[in-house]
Order: structure tokens, then C-alpha cells, then sequence
């Protein structure tokens, strides 16, 4: 395949922001005019998957171009410390600036994650993170305090740190394009442009409420006690986050109007980078927009990530350019393992021979149709590894600890109908969990992943320990203090 025209390359991610809440994807709630604008200048991934449903692990994955099990970075705990190779370091080992502004989520920013330069980088707390979770490998989870009521009570107009933390973004990264253009590079450049938001809390200022109709919010999918997955992982997730049987519509659409309504605020960030863009002489350029993972809003009765169901694994990925179909729309599966090779494709750099192993492929050509799309699962709210290969319309779930589920994603999208104990499709369950296993041996990286929570659980102090530190609800932005809750 020809290499793609070098250019320099923008790419935006927000945090938390599942596919189904963009307009170009189908979302009538909201407008995302900004967003949509690559879209139609580019191609849009329709069944685009982050590799793990939780920020840490999906962003070392996109970083790397590894899946967790490769490199064992499986937690907010255990997270990206720059001893794998990155995209980033190859890029500016061949001698083009990569430059990062705002979220990354790696240990530290005094490790080298690859970076020419991390501006106002958010890292995970004091290289610790949310040690709380380590506890699902040592002795048991507790649940958590806070989690319920950051969607139910924390939802609507306000608010936080991150929202103001979003804009000092923009601002950065419109100072450094300004930089650029006055005196540009000889070689393309990545910017790295990492926002926070829509992470709960969903607090968001009057002006952007405005943009929301409560009356055009769709209550999500199978919410209700008798129409919600009843699987013992789904139980389990909701025990460890405290979820509440969900019975009151009007409070969900409240919370989804304030979820969209921050979509509504990345978007006006977003808009401002591009808008900023027409005026500056910054050569050939290419955009790429995508989001850590996804979030459940209450579909199947789940908040947040940390499941692989369709909403948290599901993502936006679109793309525009040197080398990009205007207006096109790609449907084979497509993964954030991908950026890896895409991104040096963008910027002129070869693949080395030590990344001959990565599992992506460069999303300037096709893709191969019929290879699995692979994600995995090892934190908070499990008490065993989960696994998801999908194969054309078939999706298996495999538990560790639970039976499977399969489903049938072009009857049913929102997986309602569990076909793997049905004789009709055993066939297709033993091909996708052989499948699965070419990949890896679930039961030895399930056995992996608790092994290096524990010992990380013995390095902090112990679980008595760990349990008097108390309970991240959420990381804050730098400078800002953490909220953190008793464990009870």
C-alpha cells in the first residue's frame, strides 16, 4: 500500500464520551456542529472500540498500540509509565515534535512517555491513583461511597473543575498553534489535544444547559428492573458502584440532558481549535477525533464504564485529511490499538521492526474485515477478567468467573437477548472463544492482572492500609484537591 502524504496532525479526546452522543453518529438530543465537521470532510468509523472500557488502560492502549494483557497496564492504578514504547516516542525519535495539552492519565510527567513537551498535563494522583480498586485482587472490593450520587445528584447546571480545566486546554493549544505558524516546523508535527470532559460530574454552565431540550432526551435502553440484564457480572458492576434499581425517568433524563450538555461544551472547544485553525497558515493538516471509551447513562441499568456492553466500549473515531475520502463512512471494526500505526503513517515515520508485532493496522488503507475486534477488562467491579471478540454481527462476552453472553449485534444492538446458551448458536460461541484464545488464555491474564494488583497492594501498605486511604470518587485537574470518600 502507498504511504499516505506526510501532514502534520491534530488529535482531539475527550474523556468518557460514548459514539452514540455525536451528531454525525445519529444523536438527536444534541449538536456537535464542530465534531460533525470533520466528519464531513473525512471518514467516520462506525465500529470503532477503545481497548479497555476504563481511562488508564484505554489511553496506554492507545498509547502503545498494545492491548492491557501485552503490556500490564490494566488498572488506573497500574497505568502507562513510558517503558513501553509509545507512538509518541517513534515520532519524535525521527525527529518531529509531539506535543501533548491536557488529559493523559500515565504515572507521571517526570517519566518519559515520549512527548516533546506535556503541557498543563493531567496525570493519575501523586503516581497512586485510585488505589481502591487494587482491592478486587486482595481480599474483595468494597463498594464504593459516592458513585450513585455523582450521576443523581451531581447532574445538571453548576460547575467543576474540569470544565474550566477544558478551556485552559483550548487556550494552550491555540497559543501553541499560533507558535507553530509563525515559525513552522521542517517536519510534520502531532498535537496531542486531550480534553476532560463529559467525566462525571455532569455540571454544566446555564448557557450550555440551554442547548438541551429535556423534552428531546431519550431514556436509555432496557433501564428498568425486568428489561435490564440480570447476568451476575452486570450484578456484580452495580453492587461494587453502589447503582440503585433505576425507576425514576425523570431523574435519568436530567442526568443525560447535563452528559449532553457537556458534549455540547466539548464541542464549542473544539470549535474554537478550528476555528483558530482557518486563520493560521499551518500547511497540510490532519484532524482525528476520538474518546477514551464510552459510558452507559444508564442503559441496562449501568452508569459509567468498566463493563464491555456496547456503550462503554463503543467510541467515536473520525478522520480527516491528506488521504481521506471526504464524506465516506467505514463500517469494518476498527480499534484504538490503530492509531499507533495511522498516526506515524500521517506524520512520514516507518513502522521499526521491534513494532512489527502490534496487533493495529494503519487506517489509511482497508482494514482486514475478518480479523476479531478484541477488548479487555481487569478493574473495579469485577471480581474476574471480561473479554469481548466480535466477529461480523456476533459478539461473545467471555467471564473468567461467569458464563458467557453472545449477541447478535445487527438484531439487537443494545444486547438484550443472550444467545449463548442456545443450541441454535453454539457453533458460532465455540468459534468466537477459539478465537478469543489465539488472542490469549484468558484464565492466565486474569491470574497475571491480580498478581500485579496484589503485589502493587502489598507495595502501598497492605489492604488495611489501602482501605484507611479511602476512595477516589474521580481524578482532579492539576493544582485542583481530590475528592475522596471513607470506605466503609
Amino acid at each position: 500500500m502507498p504511504q499516505p502524504r506526510s501532514a502534520n496532525t491534530i488529535v482531539f479526546v475527550t474523556d468518557n464520551q460514548a459514539q452514540s452522543a455525536v451528531g454525525c453518529y445519529g444523536a438527536e438530543a444534541i449538536r456537535t456542529p464542530a465534531i460533525d465537521s470533520i466528519a464531513r470532510r473525512g471518514v467516520r468509523f462506525d465500529n470503532a472500540y477503545c481497548a479497555s472500557p476504563l481511562c488508564c488502560p484505554s489511553r496506554a492502549a492507545l498509547a502503545t498500540g498494545r492491548f492491557p494483557h501485552q503490556t500490564g497496564f490494566f488498572d488506573n492504578v497500574i497505568v502507562y509509565d513510558g517503558s513501553v514504547p509509545s507512538w509518541m516516542h517513534r515520532v519524535r525519535a525521527a525527529g518531529r515534535k509531539v506535543v501533548s495539552v491536557g488529559k493523559l492519565h500515565f504515572r507521571a510527567g517526570d517519566d518519559d512517555n515520549g512527548f516533546s513537551e506535556e503541557r498543563i498535563p493531567m496525570h493519575i494522583l501523586n503516581r497512586r491513583g485510585g488505589t481502591a480498586m487494587l482491592l478486587r485482587a486482595a481480599g474483595g472490593e468494597r463498594p464504593a461511597t459516592g458513585q450513585w450520587e455523582l450521576y443523581t445528584e451531581q447532574s445538571g447546571v453548576g460547575a467543576t473543575p474540569y470544565q474550566q480545566y477544558d478551556r485552559d486546554i483550548t487556550r494552550s493549544a491555540i497559543e501553541w498553534l499560533r507558535q507553530e505558524a509563525k515559525a513552522p516546523s521542517s517536519q510534520p508535527w502531532i498535537l496531542f489535544v486531550s480534553y476532560a470532559s463529559p467525566h462525571p460530574p455532569f455540571l454544566v454552565p446555564p448557557y450550555v444547559d440551554d442547548d438541551i431540550r429535556l423534552d428531546d432526551v431519550p431514556l436509555p435502553v432496557a433501564f428498568r428492573l425486568g428489561e435490564r440484564t440480570e447476568h451476575p457480572a452486570a450484578a456484580h458492576l452495580r453492587a461494587i458502584m453502589g447503582t440503585r434499581p433505576m425507576e425514576d425517568a425523570e431523574t435519568l433524563r436530567r442526568v443525560a440532558k447535563a452528559y449532553y450538555g457537556l458534549i455540547s461544551h466539548i464541542d464549542r472547544q473544539v470549535g474554537e481549535v478550528l476555528g483558530e485553525i482557518e486563520g493560521l497558515d499551518l500547511g497540510d493538516l490532519r484532524l482525528v477525533f476520538t474518546s477514551d471509551h464510552g459510558e452507559m447513562l444508564g442503559t441496562h441499568g449501568l452508569f459509567g464504564k468498566s463493563n464491555v456492553y456496547e456503550g462503554a466500549i463503543k467510541v467515536p473515531l473520525i478522520m480527516s485529511g491528506p488521504g481521506l475520502p471526504e464524506g465516506t463512512v467505514r463500517t469494518p471494526p476498527v480499534s484504538h490499538v490503530d492509531l499507533f500505526p495511522t498516526l506515524l503513517d500521517a506524520v512520514g515515520v516507518a513502522i521499526e521492526d521491534a513494532d512489527a508485532d502490534l496487533p493495529g493496522q494503519s487506517l489509511f488503507g482497508p482494514v482486514d474485515e475478518d480479523r476479531p475486534l478484541f477488548t479487555e477488562y481487569h478493574a473495579t467491579g469485577t471480581t474476574g477478567g471480561a473479554y469481548t471478540v466480535r466477529v461480523g454481527d456476533f459478539k461473545l462476552i467471555y467471564h473468567v468467573d461467569y458464563p458467557p453472553e453472545l449477541f447478535d449485534l445487527a438484531n439487537d444492538p443494545y444486547e438484550t437477548i443472550n444467545l449463548a446458551e442456545t443450541n441454535e448458536h453454539a457453533a458460532v460461541r465455540e468459534d468466537l472463544t477459539a478465537r478469543l484464545r489465539a488472542i490469549c488464555d484468558p484464565e492466565a491474564v486474569d491470574r497475571a492482572a491480580k498478581q500485579a494488583q496484589v503485589a502493587k497492594v502489598e507495595e502501598f501498605g497492605g489492604r488495611a492500609a489501602l482501605i484507611s486511604e479511602g476512595a477516589l470518587v474521580y481524578t482532579p485537574p492539576p493544582g485542583k484537591p481530590a475528592e475522596v470518600r471513607e470506605i466503609t
